[in-house]
């Protein structure tokens, strides 16, 4: 295990230099045995025997070939380093890997989720070799025998093996198989000092002061050892366990919050003795607690005291051939998380985990991580005491990777290792066990007592997956294809994963990466997700709803008017979010979070990512990004009662802002109207039916039906009344979407202000799912509906290669009309 820490060390990751040797498998047992003329790739460390494949050109990520019967034989030259004691730190191998320092073998690692430090003296000549075994002989290697055996993962073998099950499961992502030195391999020369078993807690009282708890192991540092945070210190004691200890109170320190709700305020930590000064952070202050509701059923976090309604998505992978670690490769993808004013990603059982660079931005971007542990869906045989070992060795190492990191907001247990047991009716006894309920939640009451432990995700109910207790997967509206209603009549609690769809990216991404005939096309059919063994695959779902709210025939669509079929489809989930957020996030509403599948794609294509494999937006996270604002207005049809509109004050200052109700014939013409001046405190929220602003009866859904409809569209508007700007809109279709299709007349002016780029939008009636397409820009919204009588403005964001001189140029569409408005 790599738990030792070096300050002052000389560390340096051993990044270039390396060669690959792809061979079939059991070829070599030796490097002696492999002739030096053989012919070898060069090869990124860290990186995957995937990636370097690809960058030869003898790899397509799309088309994948079978990587997992091959050995992979890594070399490198330590010529040249001076001669000395030193530490070779291998941070992950994937998965089989035996390493041999100058024809020695040194060790042999057995799980893609542990860290190796091997002490070595170096004599300025050596040689380094690490070959990765051909996965498929431990697959086919026969273990405890399993109770259930799950479809949707390619080999019931894995359930053996510590590694992630990325690359295995059919229908979900490319059987890329991840293979290599997917963590830095790193050369660390010591200094005089040694720390091992660092622990460090930080946790916020109910008085608002932060705790700082720190221990370690070390014979180095002097008696005058001391925590010092926030401005304050306090001493470390060595205890007769030979343990150094010390706890700090800070009295009203900046606490952490979520983005959502507050600032992600952290502070530099050290430990200090004599001259030297070892960073221990930085770390963030807050407490998580989970509540469980007056029928003991709700699953709702509170951060600080105060409940938090979590938003937000699935990880996947910031790019599944290299399985990247570093804050480059996070930033851009974490960023558009929070632009999309998410609160929450969850690392989900399937995937694999991330570093701690990951945890660092998500600090900083005040977004908080719900981790599952990387178990998924099998029966794990955890009753062999070798496995048992790797379980708890992975835990800790990870745990004590992300130390003091203010975004982990909860441990989980793993994926659906209740759910399919008891889908394949298996009683509660058979899949409750030592992984979740013993191992994994005593390693995380050691090392993070400050996050909550879920055993598993979902699990609550009278069955693991009973969306009305506990942690849920939430597909009712989805792949189950009911009625939106039913994200009501479900009374989910909180919703660890939910709203699964091909989701259609910008045509402009279609253009570049897939230009094939949607659907009918063999290449876009597989980027379309699937359950392993299902008739219907998620594109099917989409079609479903897109022929329930719009009433139009996607068979028929594709056919004869393919374009318009791909704008319904982009239009559609984006509307479909946007109701049931709109339900769940309502004051009285069961739900206390919900998290989409997925954030981001693994390749271009109607995959479930919000956000395509190139980075790009689709347009399901413009309407998240409405629907995730922490001040906000929400419609919700409460059928004879009437529309109730809500008003949403998540943020610590109370809000004072006016709100507008209007009912619109054909799109522009106002029949009624009501309004009214609201101040909510912090953390507020308001639910007011519609008639209480008109101030008499109107039949705002057209639930009674008396005469001919008088109105295809309410639209509600708030106001920051101190600004006079907008914070947000909301829309009702009493009739459906396509009664409310018009042909709007949309200008548009193009504005230079302060150095940005902005596009004034008007429209003479209601024009749906519009639509900015700008070359070297991206717009900050897009697919929204564009009310009459106000203007729109739409900030232009420049993309990487765009100049501030090149005037943006672009069209507008809108649903339900062919015209493009071009400027």
């Amino acid at each position: 295990m790599a738990d030792r820490i070096y300050p002052g060390a000389d560390e340096r990751s051993l990044e270039g230099g390396w060669t690959l040797l792809l061979t079939e498998s059991g070829r070599y047992s030796h490097p002696s045995e492999i002739d030096g003329h053989a012919a070898r790739l060069s090869a990124p460390v860290p990186g995957t025997v995937a990636q370097a494949l690809a960058a030869a050109g003898l790899f397509d990520p799309s088309a994948p070939q079978p990587l997992h019967g091959k050995d992979a034989w890594y070399f490198r030259s330590l010529a040249g380093e001076a001669p000395g004691p030193a530490i070779l730190r291998f941070e992950g191998l994937a998965t089989i890997a035996e390493i041999f320092v100058n024809g020695v073998q040194a060790f042999t690692s057995e799980s893609m989720f542990e860290a190796h430090d091997l002490p070595i003296e170096i004599t300025g000549s050596d040689e380094l070799a690490i070959c990765f075994r051909a996965l498929q002989p431990h697959l086919d290697k026969r273990g405890p025998r399993a109770r259930w055996r799950p479809q949707m993962m390619d080999h019931q073998g894995l359930r053996l093996i510590r590694t992630t099950l990325l690359g295995h499961m059919p229908g979900w992502c490319p059987s890329i198989h991840p293979i290599g030195p997917w963590r830095p391999v790193k050369l660390i020369r010591p200094a005089d000092i040694t720390l091992s078993d660092l622990r460090l807690t930080a946790d916020l009282d109910e008085n608002g002061s932060g705790i700082l708890d720190v221990s370690y192991t070390s014979d180095d540092l002097g008696a005058d050892a001391r925590i010092a945070c926030g401005g304050h210190e306090a001493p470390l004691r060595r205890d007769a366990d030979g343990i150094w200890r010390g706890r700090l109170d800070i009295p009203g320190i900046a606490a952490w919050w979520p983005r959502t709700h507050g600032k992600p305020n952290l502070h530099d930590a050290e430990i200090v003795s004599g001259p030297l000064r070892l960073s221990i952070g930085p770390v963030g202050f807050r407490r998580i607690t989970v509540e469980r509701g007056a029928d003991g059923h709700d699953f709702a976090l509170r951060v600080n005291g105060e409940p938090v309604f979590c938003r937000g998505a699935v990880w996947t992978s910031a790019d599944i051939v290299s399985l990247p670690g570093t804050a480059e490769r996070y930033a851009p993808w974490l960023a558009k998380a929070a632009e999309a004013n998410m609160n929450m990603i969850r690392i989900g059982g399937t995937m694999a985990y991330e570093t701690a660079d990951f945890f660092r931005l998500c600090d900083r971007l005040g977004l908080m991580v719900w981790q599952d542990f990387m178990f998924a869906n099998y029966d794990y045989p955890v009753g062999d005491p070798a496995f048992a070992a790797h379980v708890e060795r992975e835990a800790r190492e990870f745990l004590a990777s992300v130390q003091g990191t203010p975004s982990l907001a909860v441990l989980c247990g793993g994926s659906e290792i209740y759910q399919q047991a008891a889908m394949m009716g298996l009683p509660a006894g058979t899949w409750k066990g030592p992984l979740t309920e013993e191992i994994l939640p005593r390693v995380s009451a050691t090392l993070r007592p400050d996050v909550p432990y879920v055993a598993n995700s979902p699990c609550g109910g009278a069955m693991p997956f009973s969306p009305n207790a506990g942690v849920t997967h939430y597909y009712g509206v989805g792949a189950y294809c009911r009625p939106l209603e039913d994200a009501r009549r479900a009374n989910v609690r909180f919703a660890a994963e939910c709203l699964a769809f091909a989701h259609v990216p910008q045509q402009e991404t279609l253009d570049r990466h897939l230009p094939v005939a949607p659907v009918h096309y063999p290449r876009w059919k597989a980027r379309v997700p699937r359950d392993r063994g299902a008739s219907w695959d998620f594109e099917d779902i989409r079609d479903h709803y897109l022929r329930e709210l719009y009433g139009q025939d996607p068979a028929r669509l594709r056919r004869e008017n393919p374009a318009f079929y791909l704008a319904l489809s982009r239009a559609v989930t984006a509307e479909i979010v946007t109701e049931t957020f709109a339900e769940w996030r309502r004051p009285g509403s069961s739900c206390n979070g919900a998290l989409v599948w997925t954030f981001q794609d693994l390749l271009p294509g109607p995959g479930w990512g919000i956000v395509d494999s190139t980075g790009e937006p689709k347009p399901v996270w413009h309407a998240l990004k409405r629907a995730f604002r922490p001040v906000n207005v929400v419609f919700t049809d409460e059928g004879t009662n009437g529309l109730d509109v809500h008003v949403l004050n998540e943020g610590s200052r109370p809000l004072t802002a006016s709100l507008s109700v209007s009912c619109l014939r054909d799109g522009r013409q106002q029949v009624v109207a009501g309004g009214r001046n609201l101040t909510l405190p912090a953390r507020g929220a308001v639910s007011i039916p519609c008639t209480d602003l008109f101030g008499a009866f109107f039949d705002t859904t057209y639930a009674f039906r008396f005469g001919p409809p008088s109105h295809d569209v309410t639209v509600a508007r708030l106001v920051d009344e101190t600004s006079g700007n907008l914070l947000a809109e909301a829309f009702h279709f009493p009739l459906g979407r396509a009664a409310a299709w018009h042909e709007a007349q949309i200008s548009a002016d193009l504005v230079d202000e302060d150095e940005d780029w902005l596009l004034e939008l008007r429209t003479d009636r209601l024009a749906q799912s519009v639509h900015v397409a700008v070359e070297g820009y991206r717009a900050d919204d897009d697919w929204f509906h564009l009310a009459p009588g106000h203007v729109k403005r739409v900030r232009l964001l420049p993309r990487a290669a765009t100049t501030r001189d090149q005037k943006p140029t672009g069209s507008v569409t809108q649903l339900g009309t062919p015209a493009t408005l071009h400027f």
